[in-house]
């Protein structure tokens, strides 16, 4: 048996009264992930584990990394058992860190598997867990329905086919798949490959024309569902003139180069368009800040982005985010705003501004997105919470998404619920706060459903 328990994390009895009562049979919505549309579409059987447990996960290549496997055993040539087989024995003594708990309760809430996660029952587990899969039919279907998921969003790009959204809704699952709307392949606009995917919009000589297609893409995607948008940016640059912007843009179309300041003259802009455009729909817009992209260009021409050669960035861009929400305030299009900082450090800068541009328009309508990527963990989530807590509103929150690529990564919601029960078990039995569980028992279930649902405008009965 393994060391996973009921009271796993809860650290009072409040606290698992709190989970039980209140937290655990709530559904999930997951406004932000990166599951291919088109596996969901397919509905294919995995093969084996691997295939449904490693193959993709990034989380899981960069522990073996650090352990010293060789990248044959995680994005090489070696076989499925092999590469297997290797992560159990990695991440066997990966004490602490977030994987060591996310692959143990993933083992027994999807396979039944109760073995401990290590070298010496690695074989095993891979045969018990095989045999599962083929006996049971596992599936991505099988697994969001069996994680009580009533939502998701995708994140895709503007240029992406949306009619598998379409046939996604004719299979009748028993949730529903919503695209969320990014640019960012627009944005970056010092990319090899720029060229290439503005020529996916089609015709687009000028910044006119650009704004012009970006409006009806996004016009498509709310017709399949849309209801959240996402700019993921290593730092926000300071708003420049249109036609400062309109110049770099015909200039890079026309073949150039960019410079570093006309790559921020470009996202300056861009960054301003998107949101204003997000507000004029009223939708709710996702900024991510503070990764620094592709550190290890060796990897990146290898492997190619998305692969785990990232990082947390120190560019302290809090200056021009709060001009940017001025701007935007001001003008009368400051969309619903998820921040999701990477950088903990900037937690209660971040926190304060965007306090400043609350409003009675959405419970919440300037979120602290929860802890995510290299903070998705219990240290990053306690911290979260505090700061949430001490310059925010709690009773306000959005509550916790997977940001994954993996269909096994729902008890990442758990995880995070049964942290957020002990923080407030513990408050209510040091005298902190009211002992009435039913009201803060309220909270929890909007924290971890209700809120998300209500700042997304979407309807319960889908």
């Amino acid at each position: 048996m393994s060391y996973i328990k009921e009271s796993f994390l809860l650290t009072t009895e409040t606290a698992e009264k709190l989970y039980y009562e209140y937290a655990a049979d709530m559904p999930i919505f997951d406004y932000h992930c990166h599951l291919p549309e088109k596996a969901i579409l397919e509905n294919k059987q995995f093969s084996d584990i691997y295939e449904v447990w490693l193959s993709g996960d990034h989380y899981k290549w960069r522990l073996m990394r650090n352990f010293g496997v060789d990248e044959e055993y995680i994005t090489g040539g070696a076989s499925n058992k092999d590469k297997f087989l290797a992560y159990c024995r990695t991440v066997g003594t990966a004490f602490g860190n977030p994987l060591y708990h996310w692959s143990q309760v993933e083992l027994e809430t999807y396979f039944g598997c109760t073995l401990e996660i290590n070298e010496k029952n690695a074989e095993q587990i891979w045969e018990q867990c095989n045999a599962f899969i083929k006996e049971n039919n596992v599936t991505p279907q099988s697994l969001i329905e069996g994680s009580n998921v009533a939502y998701l969003c995708t994140t895709n790009e503007i240029f992406d086919d949306l009619s598998t959204f379409e046939e996604i809704e004719k299979k009748n699952y028993g949730f529903k798949v919503y695209p969320a709307f990014r640019a960012d392949k627009i944005m970056n606009i010092e990319a090899d490959a720029y060229l290439t995917f503005v020529g996916k919009l089609g015709d687009v000589k000028d910044l006119d024309a650009l704004e012009r297609v970006i409006e009806e893409r996004l016009q498509a995607f709310i017709a399949h569902g849309t209801v959240a948008t996402d700019i993921s940016l290593q730092r926000v640059c300071p708003i420049p003139s249109r036609e400062d912007a309109a110049r770099v843009f015909k200039s890079r179309m026309e073949g150039n180069p960019v410079s570093l300041s006309e790559q921020e003259i470009f996202k300056g802009y861009f960054t301003y368009f998107l949101f204003s455009l997000y507000g004029k729909y009223d939708l709710a817009t996702e900024l991510h800040i503070g990764a620094m992209r592709n550190n290890n260009s060796v990897m990146l021409n290898k492997l190619g982005p998305d692969t785990g050669y990232d990082s947390i960035a120190e560019d302290n861009s809090i200056s021009n985010m709060s001009r940017l929400f001025d701007r935007l305030n001001s003008e009368g299009c400051l969309p619903k705003t998820i921040v999701f900082n990477l950088n903990q450090k900037m937690n209660t800068e971040i926190m304060s501004l965007i306090g400043c541009f609350q409003d009675g328009s959405a419970k919440g309508k300037m979120q602290f997105g929860p802890a995510w990527w290299f903070l998705d963990n219990k240290v990053g989530m306690e911290k979260h919470l505090a700061d949430l807590t001490a310059t925010g509103h709690l009773g306000s929150f959005v509550g916790m998404l997977t940001d994954s690529r993996s269909f096994l990564s729902y008890p990442r919601h758990h995880y995070f619920r049964r942290i957020l029960c002990s923080y407030l078990g513990e408050m209510i039995e040091k005298g902190e706060m009211t002992g009435d569980l039913a009201l803060v028992g309220e909270v929890v279930k909007n924290i971890c459903f209700n809120n998300i649902v209500e700042y997304l405008g979407v309807k319960k009965n889908g």
